[in-house]
């Protein structure tokens, strides 16, 4: 089957499942890594979805992803933590490391846990989502090593940065709707620019600029030589958090920034520092989650500019793209689609078989 498909999250998950068992994962990594990235596509972001499996596979045969790799943590004192992810899914390494920082910040009342050397950790959200979960506060840090720099800082006509994103959690009295903040420090992430690449479509010119660092609609200055790059959101200010975003995660991780002292091999490894933070021991934990809430209230109160977009919260598109996407399938543009089944072959699985358990045979 060729073409752009429409597939339900459960039957996408289970293929992503059998594709990664085929590349060498135990049942347990393979569930946690094919439930994140169907989870990135159902909360509306494509861009850290199935879509990255094709490059999965190619780092796996290159020897630049190591199935079956745990998190090995390195350093332990008190409230501080660090790991190595010893190029392991940078899912399940990230979910690992998160469980230790919850657990720790449960004794200790804060954690400040570090990550380096781990394979792409995918979308750093689902790591925020879980310590609200747990009824803690959090703010994430990430950058990108082993790759070619992808943003440029402000005013510059070449990339220096990954697209570092910044994340936070705060809970609320309602488990299912924490405030979760999860952006890149550039005006887009990479991976949306890839979906619209595989798509056939433009964007904005205020997203890229090309080689010559004039801005441009072509997605594909981001994948064919002489590369382009993405812009800071919010100009120098935006440049200025995605500058400090690398150096809280490369630097204090010991995983190291993008700096050219250190090799690259053009794989994905991420580093992430993440702070986690018991909010009971400042003061009532009830009361600090109404507070949210009642604050969240009255932001989304305000008298809509356009009756038709009410204001929203972060976390609302997430929640709001999970009921649509559950109901109605996740979408995957043929390019992504055509990738996945190749990625599916190169593992030994056939398209017929990949197809059936898509339930599109």
């Amino acid at each position: 089957m060729s073409g752009d498909v429409t597939v339900k999250a459960d039957a996408l998950t289970a293929l992503i499942h059998e594709i990664m068992r085929l590349g060498g994962s135990e049942e347990d990594e393979c569930r946690i890594v094919s439930e994140h990235l169907v989870g990135a596509n159902l909360a509306g972001h494509d861009s850290h979805g199935i879509g990255i499996v094709a490059t999965y596979i190619k780092n796996l045969q290159r020897g630049l992803l190591v199935p079956n790799t745990p998190a090995d943590c390195v350093h332990d004192d008190g409230p501080f933590l660090q790991f190595d992810g010893q190029k392991g899914y940078g899912q399940r390494i990230a979910e690992e490391v998160t469980d230790a920082a919850i657990a720790r910040a449960r004794e200790t009342g804060v954690c400040v846990a570090t990550l380096k050397n781990s394979h792409h950790i995918g979308r750093v959200g689902t790591y925020a989502e879980m310590v609200a979960a747990a009824g803690f506060v959090s703010i994430h840090f990430t950058n990108v090593t082993d790759h070619a720099a992808m943003v440029a800082p402000h005013g510059g006509a070449e990339a220096r940065f990954g697209t570092n994103p910044v994340t936070m959690a705060m809970p609320t009295p309602n488990p299912e709707e924490p405030i979760i903040l999860d952006m890149a420090t550039s005006v887009v992430a990479m991976g949306k620019i890839r979906v619209a690449n595989d798509s056939g479509k433009t964007v904005p010119d205020a997203w890229l600029i090309d080689a010559e660092g004039q801005p441009t609609s072509d997605p594909s200055v981001m994948f064919n030589p002489p590369l382009g790059a993405l812009r800071a959101f919010a100009d120098h200010k935006g440049y200025a958090l995605c500058l400090m975003a690398e150096l809280m995660s490369g630097a204090l991780s010991g995983g190291g920034t993008l700096q050219p002292g250190n090799k690259r091999l053009d794989g994905i490894i991420n580093t992430m520092t993440m702070i986690v933070i018991d909010p009971a021991r400042l003061g009532d934990a009830d009361w600090i989650k109404q507070e949210v809430e009642d604050m969240a209230d009255y932001t989304k109160s305000s008298r809509p500019a356009d009756p038709a977009k009410p204001v929203l919260v972060p976390g609302d598109p997430e929640r709001a793209a999970r009921k649509e996407r559950r109901a109605n399938g996740i979408f995957v543009p043929e390019r992504t689609w055509t990738g996945l089944l190749d990625g599916g072959e190169l593992l030994g699985l056939e398209r017929d078989r990949a197809l059936e358990i898509s339930d599109l045979h």
